[in-house]
């Protein structure tokens, strides 16, 4: 009982850190093989932006906050890049049975997105994602700088303000 009580304020400490967004270490993307939204091949490894910053959200279509997250960000996408530059990586861990509801919501949706597609999972457990949405953003370097799990409104805004600090050099604390 002890112990419980001891480790319980250690797991709520990184349960809540995770929902509300926590610093990475520095580290790359890994390299995985995974489909592009029209069903080509398309490793991991290829996710850059030309120096600046990337976000990649991982998503499914039976995910109503994911789904919320995407359109809400798709809302201010183009002032976005055109601000920052950002791109965002919308990968659907949808497996093979429901992956072709993906192209028909993000075409429904006008998400202006790269869409990958994770079916077997491989990306998604090589990034070690848990709940989904989970969101990541990289530097101009594609390390991965921070993360988040969860979406409720206006957590676009604080997603934004990380993406203009990395643009200025900032360190993300």
């Amino acid at each position: 009982m002890k112990k419980i009580i001891f480790l319980l304020p250690f797991i709520l400490a990184t349960f809540l850190g995770y929902s509300q967004g926590t610093l990475t270490k520095n580290r790359q993307l890994p390299s995985v093989d995974i489909k592009d939204v029209k069903g080509n091949p398309f490793n991991t490894s290829k996710i850059a932006n030309n120096g600046k910053p990337i976000i990649i959200s991982f998503w499914a279509t039976w995910c109503k906050p994911c789904i919320k997250e995407l359109t809400t960000i798709a809302e201010v996408y183009s002032d976005w890049q055109e601000e920052t530059g950002v791109k965002l990586f919308a990968v659907s861990v949808d497996d093979a049975r429901s992956s072709s509801l993906v192209a028909p919501l993000v075409n429904g949706k006008s998400w202006d997105y790269n869409v990958l597609l994770d079916q077997n999972g491989d990306f998604k457990r090589a990034m070690n994602v848990g709940p989904i949405p989970q969101t990541f953003l990289l530097n101009g370097k594609g390390e991965i700088v921070w993360q988040h799990t969860s979406f409720e409104e206006g957590s676009e805004l604080d997603l934004i303000e990380l993406v203009r600090k990395l643009n200025k050099g900032e360190e993300i604390k």
